[in-house]
């Protein structure tokens, strides 16, 4: 297998890339590229084997990283290469497939997709439609967003890195939660996502002329992310959390805006959830509690995480936003953060 570093310390590990020509596979590597501990090792594509990465994606062109070569995604063979680390950036349902061969080997695996993220295979299964490929690996992944389980990453071979939507939801709800400071009932997220978070895929739905100077919901009345998002929303509470989503698909390329409205117990009030959100994140480099409405261009290309609280004192309750990069903070960059973690690096390695 070809594979490509301009990095010679001794420290530098070797990683592969699964699924590298979709949308969160082509930001992995432009991450790990420039991750200065980071090997890439190979990459792997059933759509364009032989071809070379720079071929499949121009950006490439002429950085070193353009002369890997893609090889057939096989189980066996990604099993089989030399890297230590694998990133599945891969549909839901397949994913898991990989990862039985990569924990035989011993590998870690760090999964972009859904397969992990669900402690309950009957939940999966009446969320995603079939049953799951790897049940008894679910006991031994961990749900991954960095700043809410960092301990847990450290330990486990398999980090499931949670979705782009319930990211935007659970760095600003979690904390609250946690805090027992906001109701479990009666919370409505409404969140926008780009185009790229459909990935790259051939449908009506996503041509230009139908997204463009247009925004419309979808996966109504239950979209697949809220299964995730109420399983973590109930750990963190000690409670059954039940919301409302609604996700919609909006006229930009990348990015994720969320809007959350809850109501906070009794006696407590914006001033609380203010103080206990900025204690929590006073020491991380990816979330940043602001002032001003966070608006999508402000983490366009970036691992952040914009919050920003309002009092509704007409009706008693708050608006949360929230704002990430649906590939970045919402896919690849959590991964790299993930990895970074797991690896004992510095967790803004390839980041900032």
């Amino acid at each position: 297998m070809n594979s490509h570093s301009a990095k010679t310390d001794h420290a530098v590990l070797k990683v592969a890339i699964v699924g590298a020509s979709g949308y969160s596979g082509e930001e992995l590597c432009a991450l790990l590229a420039r991750h200065p501990s980071v090997e890439v090792a190979a990459v792997f594509s059933r759509q364009h084997e032989g071809k070379t990465l720079g071929e499949v994606m121009p950006r490439f062109s002429g950085l070193p990283i353009s002369s890997l070569v893609f090889v057939e995604a096989d189980p066996a063979k990604v099993a089989a290469s030399d890297a230590g680390i694998v990133f599945l950036a891969l549909p839901h349902g397949v994913a898991a497939e990989y990862a039985i061969a990569l924990l035989k080997a011993h590998k870690v695996v760090i999964d972009l997709s859904a397969d992990f993220r669900l402690n309950d295979a009957e939940v999966y299964a009446d969320y995603y439609g079939g049953s799951h490929p790897a049940p008894e690996l679910l006991k031994e992944a961990i749900y991954a967003i960095p700043e809410l389980s960092r301990e847990a990453i450290k330990s486990s071979p398999i980090i499931a890195c949670a979705g782009c939507y319930p990211t935007s939801i659970q760095l600003p709800l979690i904390p609250l939660f946690r805090s027992g400071l906001i109701d479990h009932d009666g919370i409505v997220v409404s969140s926008v996502s780009g185009v790229s978070g459909a990935g790259r895929k051939a449908s009506v739905d996503y041509l230009y002329s139908e997204c463009n100077e247009n925004m419309r919901a979808y996966g109504l009345p239950r979209h697949r992310h809220l299964s995730e998002v109420e399983q973590q929303l109930s750990i963190a509470a000690g409670a059954k959390v039940k919301l409302t989503f609604i996700p919609h698909l909006a006229p930009m390329n990348r990015g994720i805006h969320t809007t959350i409205v809850a109501t906070p117990v009794a006696g407590k009030s914006l001033v609380d959830l203010k103080i206990a959100l900025r204690a929590t994140y006073a020491d991380e480099p990816f979330v940043r509690i602001r002032e001003q409405p966070p608006e999508t261009k402000h983490v366009t290309g970036t691992n952040f995480c914009d919050i920003a609280l309002y009092d509704e004192p007409r009706t008693g309750r708050v608006v949360i936003l929230s704002v990430i990069d649906n590939l970045v903070k919402g896919a690849a960059g959590q991964a790299v953060q993930c990895f970074n973690v797991k690896m004992g690096l510095p967790e803004t390695a390839g980041l900032i």
